[in-house]
């Protein structure tokens, strides 16, 4: 499996038998067949009118995409098990906040299980998890988390300690300045030490997942 980011919480997973891409956003998706494409897309807080697969419609913040490189694309928005192209989904219900959703609304954090490997896209999550939300999103061996939003980095680092997973893929949500910042004392708190320089993609399979969890940083592919 191939992990790349573009920028925000826009993460695509390609997998033998299917390509995700989570909260894709204009910039990075561009005309028919020019821009980023995906069999299954997901949106962790989509708006009333989430990316389209049909012309006219807007994204999750917003913005018209017309048309779109996605308009093929299986598109998921809410909670709940599915199987799309021999990818098994879970949509798991979380916050933007920890209020429950009551500043910033309803967030879905969305498990794949591809290529023998569960990765879980948190989205723009903003608490770390009951018991119960754990149980909900299992076993998972790679986390997508953002940095540098509402959720701060010890909290972030709580949260990838409570999945226990073997990678954590950081996501900046912010402007480069304040991001940076963030970065490090989310190294910092998993102890990783100072960032490492950022790879374009991460390449990973079941028998190549490290015994102790490893922070991935990655370098931004799409324009924000």
């Amino acid at each position: 499996m191939e992990i790349t980011w573009y920028g925000r919480s826009c993460i695509r997973l390609r997998g033998k038998d299917a390509v995700v891409v989570a909260d894709p956003y204009p910039a990075v998706v561009g005309p028919t067949g020019r821009g980023i494409a995906a069999d299954i897309v997901t949106f962790s807080h989509p708006d009333d009118a989430p990316l389209p697969r049909a012309k006219g419609r807007t994204t999750h913040d917003g913005l018209t995409v017309v048309p779109s490189s996605l308009d093929d694309a299986f598109v998921l928005e809410g909670p709940g098990e599915y199987e799309v192209r021999h990818v098994l989904i879970t949509g798991v219900r979380t916050s933007r906040d920890d209020r429950r959703g009551a500043d910033r609304g309803r967030n879905v954090a969305f498990v794949y299980e591809l290529d023998g490997m569960h990765v879980v896209h948190l989205g723009d999550i903003g608490h770390t998890l009951t018991e119960e939300k754990i149980g909900e999103i299992g076993q998972v061996d790679i986390a997508c988390v953002p940095i540098g939003g509402v959720l701060a980095p010890a909290k972030a680092a709580e949260l990838i300690a409570q999945l226990d997973v073997k990678i954590a893929v950081p996501m900046p949500v912010c402007d480069d300045g304040v991001c940076a910042d963030a970065i490090a004392k989310f190294f910092h708190e998993m102890g990783a030490g100072v960032p490492t320089a950022p790879q374009a993609k991460l390449s990973i399979s079941p028998s190549g997942l490290p015994d102790e969890t490893v922070t991935v940083l990655l370098e931004s592919r799409g324009k924000v």
